[in-house]
């Protein structure tokens, strides 16, 4: 009698399907829940950055203010919609939104999902502008960006001196700029006038 030996079954235990994803951090998004603080979840795609300010609750998490970079040309944005500049100024208007709600915080805690973040990039960049439109959240000097980055001057100083030589080059280099009314020269200036109106 010939006897065969059958190795045991293999047991593979399945992840949560949004880990397998790479779309939460469980154990970061414990953590967050744990400080008991309102979440301001940040979310970016290559076209746009969203911004949510999300309170936790025994039932479900609820969406107390929200906003959306494509959103800015309802307040007169005529720039990009995926730079620093657009990403300031929709931490500004989340920051608008909670004020004309009413919401209110002692704390407000950054939840950047799986994302990693990178110094001078468009999350601090929103963190920033939630900061300065009077969200509580702390943002790091060490991750702040300068006025100059914030306000796109280099940007503007080379479409400046590119209109100079080439206009031709100038004017397909910037067409979306120039088709939506705003010359690139004077995106800091432009900057200025929104930020000014979706300030506290």
């Amino acid at each position: 009698m010939i006897m065969t030996s059958h190795s045991p079954k293999k047991v593979y235990l399945s992840r949560y399907r949004r880990k397998r994803e790479r779309r939460t951090d469980y154990r970061r998004r414990l953590r967050l829940l744990q400080s008991g603080a309102p979440r301001l979840v940040v979310r970016q795609s290559n076209r746009y950055i969203n911004a949510q300010l999300v309170v936790y609750g025994e039932d479900g998490d609820k969406t107390a203010a929200e906003f959306s970079s494509r959103n800015l040309s309802k307040f007169g944005w005529k720039g990009d919609e995926d730079n620093v500049a657009a990403a300031f100024l929709t931490g500004l208007a989340l920051a608008k939104v909670a004020r004309e709600s009413g919401f209110k915080a002692e704390m407000v805690v950054p939840d950047l999902g799986m994302h990693s973040p990178h110094k001078g990039g468009r999350v601090f960049a929103l963190l920033m502008g939630a900061s300065e439109g009077g969200l509580p959240v702390n943002v790091g000097e060490e991750a702040t960006l300068d006025e100059s980055a914030l306000r796109m001057e280099a940007l503007a100083k080379y479409a400046a001196e590119l209109k100079a030589a080439d206009q031709k080059a100038y004017a397909q280099r910037f067409s979306r700029y120039i088709s939506r009314g705003l010359e690139p020269e004077g995106l800091p200036a432009h900057f200025d006038e929104i930020r000014k109106s979706l300030g506290a």
